[in-house]
């Protein structure tokens, strides 16, 4: 491979486009974060690989995907783009104006709670600052895949990050209709469930959420049984109002259809709180004045100030 001396070409841009191809897995997307067409993406990883005479990418006509050496030059070139980016946001904050690019990390579920009450507002207040949100489901490691933060349940935060709280508890509720439980009856304690009807939720990674309860101590892990699966738990809530069967949803989906007696709660004394949602960011990274900004409005929100 080539020295970086003995490169032609503007390879800082060329770098860019690289890991945006690759935190996306896609060139259209990546053409799109970075205002560029498709083709001119293509051109500039092409023109990079010719001239580090390595290839970086496998591509289909269906998928994406770093080689060996690409993921090799991702692991070097994300923290180093990192610095030069807060490099260039700590001189764009000398006015103390936040701008620049703030990329946000969140499930569908954080975005609706926290984020989309305030985003008319946030970006009306602070004209310079472009919000890049990711909508993802999964844990993805923010540090690796560029974000300048992530927004999931306290319990999900790595250890090694700096979280803040932007809501109160979370509770869940098992919750189904008037007819549905009429017809089967009400579940008692958690292992009551295996003989219900059981509304099913799916990670974005595949996996099968266990419905877990607690009392006094003790800890029910319940897999759950049931004639319907889905990955949104809004149309979970919908289901059990149907009838299909119970569901187990954070207790704000379903409180309208509880208030109005579409939905009845069961084992409400096995669902305690559980700490809320948090945003977090890496403790070795600056804080840009975007994200600062963000932070300091949904603290504002989440107090009622």
């Amino acid at each position: 491979m080539k020295s970086i001396h003995q490169s032609k070409g503007n390879d800082l841009s060329a770098f860019v486009a690289f890991l945006a191809v690759a935190a996306h897995r896609s060139f259209r997307s990546a053409a799109i974060e970075l205002d560029m067409t498709p083709s001119a993406i293509s051109h500039s990883i092409k023109a990079l690989e010719q001239r580090l005479n390595v290839r970086l990418f496998n591509r289909t006509t269906r998928s994406v995907s770093l080689t060996e050496a690409g993921e090799r030059l991702a692991i070097k070139l994300r923290p180093a783009m990192a610095s030069v980016e807060e490099a260039v946001r700590e001189l764009e904050g000398d006015d103390h104006t936040p701008s620049g690019t703030v990329r946000i990390n969140a499930s569908e579920g954080a975005i609706r709670l926290v984020l989309w009450p305030i985003l008319a507002r946030f970006l009306r207040e602070y004209p310079r600052v472009h919000l890049d949100i990711f909508n993802d489901g999964k844990l993805s490691d923010i540090v690796a895949d560029g974000f300048d933060a992530g927004i999931r349940l306290a319990e999900a935060v790595p250890k090694d990050m700096v979280a803040i709280p932007v809501m109160g508890e979370v509770r869940f509720a098992a919750v189904a209709s008037p007819d549905y439980f009429e017809q089967h009856g009400y579940p008692v304690v958690p292992q009551d469930l295996y003989d219900h009807h059981c509304i099913r939720f799916r990670f974005e990674s595949g996996a099968i959420y266990r419905w877990e309860f607690e009392r006094h101590g003790a800890v029910e892990r319940i897999n759950a049984p049931g004639p319907l699966t889905l990955t949104d738990q809004p149309l979970m809530v919908e289901a059990a109002i149907d009838g299909i069967g119970i569901a187990f949803v954070p207790d704000h989906l379903a409180a309208n259809a509880l208030k109005d007696g579409r939905l009845k709660r069961v084992l409400e004394d096995w669902c305690p709180a559980y700490p809320g949602l948090c945003l977090y960011y890496s403790a070795n990274r600056h804080v840009p004045p975007g994200l600062r900004a963000l932070i300091n409005m949904m603290i504002e929100t989440r107090s009622g100030n």
